[in-house]
């Protein structure tokens, strides 16, 4: 999960110096696979730790979770455990949700390197739709 240049050297999350292309990144043997740069395009992720059961499907909190964020773009994550949700929404500063239950959420859109598995999740689009109104529910 370490972020790496398509050259092998560190990369960093908030330094676009050190950031490529996919085409370029698909192309690197450098690391262990693909990541994406959250830099506070409008673009986010809701990362969805322990998600999953382990038949695969999503435990019932984070199915009210996809329910909410309708057809876009959610991958397994690299634990084979979670999920990343991509959307479009205004997030401020990311964070960690706790919710009851005992599970947490984790909501970024800015700073943030992202471990991409490209597995998308039972069949959603490659797509990107509008989360804030379910960014809004979890931060408030």
């Amino acid at each position: 999960k370490v972020p790496l240049t398509v050259d092998g050297m560190l990369a960093s999350s908030t330094d676009p110096r050190t950031w490529s292309t996919h085409k370029d990144a698909a192309a690197s043997t450098a690391g262990v696979g693909l990541g994406f740069v959250l830099n506070g395009d409008g673009i986010v992720c809701l990362d969805l730790d322990h998600a999953l059961c382990a038949d695969g499907n999503p435990k019932p909190w984070a199915a009210e979770i996809l329910r909410q964020a309708g057809s876009t773009y959610t991958e397994v994550s690299p634990s084979g455990e979670g999920l990343h949700v991509f959307g479009y929404a205004t997030v401020r500063h990311g964070r960690r949700i706790r919710r009851a239950g005992g599970y947490a959420v984790e909501v970024y859109g800015d700073g943030r390197y992202i471990a991409m598995t490209g597995e998308r999740f039972q069949g959603v689009p490659s797509t990107l739709t509008d989360l804030s109104a379910l960014v809004a529910d979890l931060t408030a």
